[in-house]
């Protein structure tokens, strides 16, 4: 039997956007009023938990801590597949306090069986699956690097979980993290925004995935935080697409659910940044401690 698909989520009771370290984030706009988009982030917080839930997903829902309002995106926790975590290290100062509070919600779902080892990445910054994406359908890594993840980081990810890594470094600041361009379906496409990638990560992801399961992402869907989308099943779960995405997306077979994340994105997130899955298997598990590469050099 097929495991239900299981998210963390971190509690939004400590968010707000009180500084700016991606060109997304907008303190001033936060400032502006308090009160009023710290009710509209609790209540789009709760509609995206709605929103998986009544998809079949499960969700887990951690703590966060005052003074780190980004830990209301544990995609960038960690990276999970098989059971075992590897816990991220932070590029940016205002983020490295999140580090031993992730470990402990990590921890404890060890405690309550949901994982099975965690451990923290050393000697390189990563920030988990924000910049690292399991692929299912194609059983390898998909790696970003640049704004935040070090590029070395791909070779110790396939060296911790025995799985095959493809580096995509990242063309800018405005898409700081892999996971605000790039996002695997289950049919095995990928909705991607092609200006966020360098050349070289462009020509990767072209000789690996065939130009018919490539869905390119125009500047308003990317602007509008819609790739940064939830995959579940035949359920992609996204910041208020438009119709002409949801229509793209139906024509593939797709359920498309559009919640309002707006005040998530005055901090430059949406939808898979407010997560992380939990349940993700490689599809063979003897290959979780067998060797492996980043896809040749300098592919790591």
């Amino acid at each position: 039997m097929r495991a239900q698909p299981t998210y963390l989520m971190i509690d939004p009771a400590n968010y707000d956007v009180h500084y700016q370290i991606n060109p997304w984030m907008k303190p001033e706009a936060w400032t502006a009023d308090p009160s009023g988009n710290h009710a509209r982030a609790l209540a789009a917080w709760a509609a995206l938990r709605m929103a998986i839930e009544d998809s079949g997903g499960q969700v887990h829902v951690a703590p966060g801590a005052s003074g780190l309002p980004d830990m209301v995106f544990p995609a960038n926790a960690a990276i999970v597949l098989g059971r075992r975590a590897l816990a991220a290290r932070f590029f940016h100062p205002e983020r490295m306090g999140e580090e031993p509070h992730y470990l402990a919600a990590l921890e404890t779902l060890v405690d309550q069986g949901v994982l099975d080892e965690v451990v923290q990445i050393d000697g390189c910054f990563q920030e988990g699956a924000g910049d690292c994406i399991w692929d299912t359908s194609r059983g390898l890594f998909w790696v970003g690097s640049g704004p935040r993840s070090s590029p070395e980081s791909a070779a110790v990810v396939a060296a911790h979980f025995g799985q095959q890594v493809v580096h995509l470094p990242l063309a800018s600041e405005r898409f700081y993290h892999l996971d605000t361009c790039f996002c695997p379906l289950s049919g095995g496409e990928i909705l991607y925004y092609p200006p966020a990638l360098t050349a070289e990560a462009e020509g990767r992801l072209r000789d690996l995935v065939p130009a018919h399961l490539l869905i390119e992402a125009t500047a308003e869907d990317a602007a509008a935080f819609c790739v940064n989308a939830v995959s579940l099943d035949r359920t992609v779960i996204m910041a208020s697409p438009s119709l002409t995405l949801r229509a793209r997306l139906a024509e593939r077979g797709y359920r498309v659910v559009g919640v309002d994340l707006a005040p998530f994105m005055l901090s430059g997130g949406a939808a898979f940044c407010m997560t992380l899955r939990l349940d993700l298997a490689a599809a063979m598990a003897a290959r979780a401690r067998a060797p492996a590469r980043a896809l040749a050099e300098p592919v790591a």
